[in-house]
């Protein structure tokens, strides 16, 4: 009989969160408050299925606390694979922080866990265990908007940071299966950005800069945070794994690309982007030709 949580239903809550235990998983519920980590309130609440937990450790933390922490699985949570390491402790969703006089209750659930988990050769998971976060979701980074319906992945350029080389591109529609992953940079370091890894390109070497490549947007000081655009990153990996719109049935998924209308454009921010495509016709970098050709895409769009 396989080994199960002592109290199914029994919940230990530290400082931004509570893990609730249940018979074959844990159900991560974040606190809403100022002083929560951003991120953790974006997310809400996660449910962890124990096959995704590869180790389980208990920890002395800071300032009179301990930590417990679930180590997710190669492969078993798209979250934590488009962040690839780069989250700071203080916003690993995956980290229980807890006052030191709870250690004996923590190593309590931490010894039930252990007994649960996979044998240590169970190696990376074949798809992934824990949900992406839900669609739709948007964010703004410092050149363009970003946007996912489950479908596809649409950037939308301003003119006020966007480069020529997107300008001249236009703005951009990607669907799910023109995709094989997802690169995410950190806004919190230097050249963070968002950039999509097509099929087609795949093949091609090494991609270009960032602020140069349509098929990625660059974060900068207040865009492209975090808590917005890694749970987006989730999110389209989510996608491109399950080979599938994300949280849709292939049936909803046809009716909603059957009866949603394309949205026409607001007439004035056409009129921004035709006056910021004139400046760059006349500072030589957009050719007459294109500058033409560009026009009239933006005029049709009215």
């Amino acid at each position: 009989m396989p080994h199960t949580m002592a109290r199914m239903g029994d919940v230990l809550a530290g400082f931004h969160a509570a893990w609730e235990f249940e018979s074959d998983s844990v159900l991560i519920r974040f606190e809403r408050g100022i002083r929560t980590p951003k991120l953790f309130q974006a997310l809400g609440e996660r449910r962890i299925p124990i096959e995704a937990i590869e180790a389980v450790t208990l920890t002395p933390g800071k300032r009179g606390t301990v930590v417990l922490r679930a180590e997710p699985r190669a492969g078993a949570d798209p979250l934590m694979e488009a962040a690839a390491g780069q989250l700071k402790d203080v916003c690993d969703p995956y980290r229980l922080v807890l006052p030191a006089e709870r250690e004996t209750l923590a190593e309590y659930y931490a010894d039930e866990l252990r007994a649960m988990l996979a044998p240590e050769d169970a190696g990376p998971a074949e798809r992934y265990l824990v949900q992406p976060p839900e669609t739709p979701l948007q964010f703004k980074a410092y050149d363009g908007k970003a946007s996912f319906d489950g479908k596809s992945v649409a950037f939308r350029w301003f003119w006020t940071g966007a480069s020529s080389a997107k300008w001249k591109a236009g703005d951009q529609t990607f669907a799910v299966a023109d995709l094989c992953g997802v690169e995410w940079r950190s806004p919190e370091v230097f050249e963070g950005h968002l950039r999509l890894l097509r099929r087609e390109a795949a093949a091609g070497g090494q991609p270009g800069a960032p602020d140069q490549d349509p098929a990625a947007v660059v974060f900068g000081l207040g865009y492209g945070p975090v808590h917005e655009s890694l749970p987006f990153a989730a999110a389209v990996l989510g996608a491109v794994r399950s080979g599938g719109p994300a949280g849709l049935s292939e049936g909803a998924g046809a009716m909603a690309a059957a009866v949603v209308p394309g949205a026409r454009r607001d007439p004035a921010d056409i009129a921004d982007r035709i006056r910021h495509l004139g400046d760059l016709h006349e500072a030589g970098l957009v050719t007459d030709e294109e500058f033409s050709v560009k026009k009239a895409e933006l005029l049709a769009e009215l």
